[in-house]
């Protein structure tokens, strides 16, 4: 006989129910706190090779303006950080984080034998492979499968986008993608999902269907956990009415809630500038600026910045020429910004790129982008990076 969890709360006897409930939806019989100071990354991943040479700009560099006549920020247009560095004009917020603080800028990050496939260089970003292997999960998925063995909580990272990318894939975890809660609540409960999540019971020995149907409970589970946390603690920030406002938005309430969450990941794009490069990182730059002021004004108002950790990267940079499209083509290394109230070094972390020494017109990497993620794995979430990343990485120190 099918008894509904609701004729058990409804009859009173928790304790028994409690026990009848498949493990894995017992994650969302009680609320686990989250208690403050709970460490939390949101990964920006900036898609399609953002150039970061106009994004962090040499402004005394004369390579840098006679490599670029037409498309070279001038010294007077960047918003200066230091007397040799400058931001996008666009770029309004970053610079008063920077001004308190609260930003960190690395530069010449990339890996040896850099790939120029928009796809494969992604791969290994998402895998944190070498660039001669080939690896299908991510190191974000390897964080949840480090630290959820046995864990119930399919919740512990979030994807705000329809499709979930290889960084969030495990061996035995994964992430849950979602473009808003509302969205996700309002399909995984549709009477068909619903009656077929409720009615499959599974036999002795797991079969991959009987994986399909816990894979489809676990998601109406926690799309109906997810929807209530990120209903109790309604952002009352403004944020601008653009995709990635409305998924800044989303993570601050569900940072705010209760919800266990510790990674959070969103993409903006494409910054694959071949063409009229000047207009197009102008406009998707104004939409980032945008939201993570927002966002930083939201955590800042909740006493959360210190918590949370944003973190920006690109699968490659554009080469230090423009070409005569007025853009820039494929290139090899980049800058990262860092972002947050808990961090232990500030500014420009390293040196500038060093334009007069290139590789094929290509920047150098000085930086490789393990480091960046062995840090965050072990100095902000704890985690065991050597056993995720598969090699001991060095230690950075701006957390």
């Amino acid at each position: 006989m099918l008894i509904k969890r609701k004729e058990f709360l409804q009859i009173g006897s928790l304790a028994t129910a409690s026990m009848m409930l498949p493990k894995f939806l017992k994650a969302f019989e009680k609320p686990t706190l989250v208690p403050q100071g709970n460490k939390v990354v949101v990964v920006l991943q900036l898609s399609g090779g953002n150039d970061g040479l106009n994004t962090v700009i040499p402004v005394r560099n004369d390579i840098y303006y006679k490599l670029r006549p037409r498309l070279g920020i001038t010294k007077e247009q960047a918003l200066l950080v230091t007397d040799e560095v400058g931001l996008h004009p666009a770029l309004t917020g970053l610079k008063d984080l920077y001004s308190d603080g609260s930003l960190g800028i690395l530069n010449s990050v990339g890996y040896p034998n850099p790939d120029r496939s928009h796809f494969r260089s992604m791969d290994i970003w998402h895998s944190a492979s070498n660039s001669n292997e080939y690896v299908y999960t991510g190191w974000l998925g390897r964080y949840l499968d480090a630290q959820c063995s046995g864990c119930d909580k399919p919740t512990q990272a979030l994807e705000i986008d329809d499709v979930l990318s290889l960084a969030l894939k495990g061996e035995h975890a994964k992430a849950l993608a979602m473009k808003d809660p509302r969205r996700l609540y309002t399909s995984s409960n549709e009477k068909y999902f619903k009656e077929v999540a409720a009615n499959h019971t599974t036999g002795g020995e797991e079969k991959p269907v009987d994986y399909l149907y816990k894979t489809m409970a676990e998601t109406v589970s926690s799309a109906d956990y997810i929807f209530k946390q990120s209903r109790l603690h309604p952002s009352s920030t403004e944020y601008p009415k653009t995709d990635l406002g409305n998924s800044f938005k989303t993570i601050a309430s569900l940072i705010f809630s209760d919800i266990n969450t510790k990674v959070y990941y969103v993409s903006l794009g494409s910054f694959d500038t071949h063409v009229g490069q000047e207009g197009q990182q102008k406009r998707l730059f104004t939409e980032m600026n945008d939201a993570i002021n927002a966002f930083v004004k939201d955590l800042k108002s909740n006493n959360r910045f210190q918590d949370v950790l944003l973190m920006s990267f690109s699968e490659f940079g554009r080469r230090v020429s423009q070409n005569a499209s007025g853009g820039t083509d494929h290139g090899t290394a980049n800058n990262m910004f860092l972002i947050s109230g808990g961090l232990q070094q500030k500014g420009v972390l390293n040196a500038m790129p060093d334009l007069a020494d290139l590789q094929e017109g290509d920047l150098k990497y000085k930086v490789d982008f393990k480091n960046v993620y062995a840090t965050i794995l072990n100095k902000w979430l704890g985690a065991d990076d050597k056993k995720i990343l598969g090699s001991q990485y060095e230690h950075l120190s701006f957390i």
